[in-house]
């Protein structure tokens, strides 16, 4: 049995404007029955009053439970930073064993900090730990959907992180929302600071792959709210919305998409002997792939051996979707 103290938590949380939804989330994370020690709150120009609701609401969950205070430390933007800059401003300022990340319009289960912090105190090389949740409306009203299955998880996808091997699944795709998010402040160490070409919940997940170990809960232990205002929400694509995927313009994906793999490259070369020469290996490969893509001729009758070539591979299946990848490929525009 492991009586050690719990670990203390830490709770990143960014505002814009959210003042409509504020009060609702942070009675949530205030009242958990594990409550965090702080609350750092980044407030990117708001023009509402969005950092008054968070100071009223703390101060109000301080008086019905007096027994578990917690600081609020509040940082304002005059001018927006967005919101990778703006995670990494409230990150950076956290400063307790855990960070877990907060949006500015979800609800927490009451035991979620409690069920997460758990899992770090049973395993000292856990280093960030997501979870499902559960897709509302902005009424708080169940979509009857969760988030893993807007994602379309895989069930080798979820044994792939039990497993030990998440690295392998982010270098296809990202999992990792960061409001489902946790994870011990070390991390900071080699994930600081965060490149903007990359969103934060994503990079964190895939440095932590590279260094720690990385796994997911599979039950939903927040209320993930989808609304009209949402910065980066979470929908099923229908099968029309794939096959308008299929045949859209590619733009610049696959060349953001190599920047973002070289970028990681430059990261985990700077981290060094703790990174293994086989995932450096997977990143050049990941890199070559990309860059593949980016360069496929306009012509679709000219892409197929090439796409052929490269389908077997088998780096279609290793760095993205497989089959779906090579459907993309073949037929979308240029």
């Amino acid at each position: 049995m492991n009586t050690a103290r719990p670990l203390e938590v830490s709770v990143a949380l960014c505002t814009h404007n959210g003042a409509r939804f504020l009060r609702e989330q942070v009675r949530s994370i205030c009242l958990q029955t594990l409550p965090p020690v702080e609350i750092v709150l980044s407030d990117d120009a708001s023009r509402d009053d969005s950092v008054e609701v968070v100071r009223a609401t703390v101060a109000e969950c301080a008086v019905e439970r007096p027994g578990y205070p917690v600081a609020l430390r509040v940082l304002k933007n005059a001018t927006p930073l967005r919101v990778v800059k703006n995670f990494e401003q409230a990150i950076s300022a956290c400063t307790r064993e855990l960070i877990a990340l907060s949006d500015q319009d979800d609800v927490w289960v009451p035991d979620r900090l409690a069920h997460m912090v758990a899992r770090f105190q049973q395993d000292e090389n856990l280093l960030l730990l997501h979870t499902d949740a559960r897709l509302v409306d902005a009424g708080g009203n169940d979509l009857n959907q969760s988030l893993f299955h807007a994602l379309e998880v895989t069930r080798s996808e979820v044994e792939g992180i039990h497993g030990g091997r998440a690295f392998d699944v982010f270098l296809r795709r990202n999992l990792v929302t960061g409001a489902t998010t946790v994870f011990r402040r070390s991390l900071l160490a080699d994930a600081l600071p965060f490149p903007p070409e990359w969103v934060h919940d994503e990079w964190l997940g895939i440095v932590a792959s590279t260094v720690g170990r990385v796994d997911l809960l599979e039950q939903p232990l927040i209320d993930y709210r989808q609304h009209e205002s949402n910065q980066i929400g979470a929908r099923r694509d229908t099968f029309v919305g794939k096959i308008r995927k299929a045949l859209a313009s590619r733009g610049n994906t696959h060349v953001e998409r190599a920047i973002k793999a070289e970028l990681l490259l430059e990261r985990l070369l700077q981290i060094g002997d703790r990174v293994s020469p086989e995932i450096i290996a997977k990143v050049r490969s990941k890199i070559e792939h990309q860059r593949f893509r980016a360069a496929l001729p306009a012509s679709r009758l000219a892409r197929c051996i090439p796409i052929f070539r490269e389908a077997m591979t088998g780096r279609y299946d290793k760095f993205g979707r497989g089959v779906r990848g090579v459907v993309r490929d073949l037929f979308e525009s240029v």
